[in-house]
């Protein structure tokens, strides 16, 4: 049951950003969220769901079998600025 990933603009932006290691990291974990999105995903307060990845988290809206991935930030960011 695998979904399909969208990023963003700001989330492709914000991954070209991070070094090699974090970057390989964060998209390991998004290939594991894709296969099982139940599993990672947690409601988020401001709307749709939130994926914790390592100081990362991601915000994430499911539509149909896509995860559209809206932001991607480091943890204190995301919930003062998107919270």
């Amino acid at each position: 049951m695998n979904y399909t990933i969208d990023f963003s603009s700001q989330a492709k932006r914000f991954l070209r950003g991070l070094g090699k290691k974090h970057r390989y990291r964060v998209l390991c974990k998004f290939d594991e969220i894709r296969k099982d999105p139940v599993r990672f995903l947690e409601h988020f307060e401001g709307g749709g769901y939130k994926a914790r990845i390592g100081a990362f988290r991601a915000l994430i809206d499911v539509v149909k079998r896509t995860l559209k991935v809206r932001v991607v930030d480091k943890r204190g960011r995301i919930y003062t600025r998107y919270g």
